[in-house]
């Protein structure tokens, strides 16, 4: 199952003991790679950390863009920030070695993907009668969300996850997403309209196991 970060998720990852970067929307953990290689190459890695590096690469190929140096008529690498690591050296006669399969290109570094949109969610404890209101990620299934709110509550797997549908309040479907279960996000609509966007919010009930026959 895809993880699904947040920009704001991202952001913080930027310094070189924890540095992730995006390529067309996939999120690469390049930490160890960096403190692995320490040194000039690792330097604009470092310094995009957080954010995307997408406009170095060729969307179709999967490689980085080139150009013709004017200069030398020659076919060159576009590092606009600095050659990187496993970027092959500009002058054809270093002998340094060329990496096979370079970094953008190997899948173990992939963790994820930034979502294309975020929401926000209320989620009401119904035992508890505390409300929270968190952002998540468009994709994200029910199951996603319920690990993300453990930061509010660690036992969020001890409940039953609710929502008004067509008028009932009926248990979500763990592995479809908020739309696959019927719940849309109005949030545009609203604020089209002039209308207060926090009326919008979705608000899931929340149910412990052992309370159900209470709810």
């Amino acid at each position: 199952m895809v993880k699904y970060f947040t920009q704001e998720e991202l952001a913080v990852h930027n310094n070189p003991e924890n540095c992730w970067v995006v390529i067309f929307d996939k999120v690469y953990d390049i930490s160890e790679l960096i403190m692995a290689n320490r040194g000039p190459l690792s330097n604009p890695l470092i310094e995009a950390g957080g954010s995307s590096i997408s406009h170095w690469f060729n969307e179709k190929t999967g490689d980085l863009k080139t150009y013709i140096d004017p200069v030398r008529n020659i076919e060159m690498f576009y590092t606009p920030c600095g050659r990187f690591i496993h970027v092959p050296p500009p002058d054809p006669v270093d002998r340094t070695e060329i990496v096979a399969l370079p970094w953008w290109k190997d899948t173990k570094y992939i963790i994820g993907q930034v979502t294309k949109k975020t929401m926000k969610i209320r989620i009401t404890n119904m035992l508890t009668h505390n409300e929270d209101i968190i952002k998540i990620c468009h994709e994200e299934t029910v199951a996603q969300i319920r690990n993300r709110y453990m930061e509010y509550n660690l036992n969020s797997n001890s409940y039953t996850w609710k929502a008004l549908v067509n008028d009932e309040f009926v248990p979500l479907q763990l592995e479809k997403t908020l739309e696959e279960n019927g719940i849309l996000d109005e949030t545009e609509n609203f604020v089209r309209y002039g209308m207060d966007e926090d009326f919008a919010i979705p608000n899931l009930h929340i149910y412990y196991n052992d309370d159900l026959h209470h709810a």
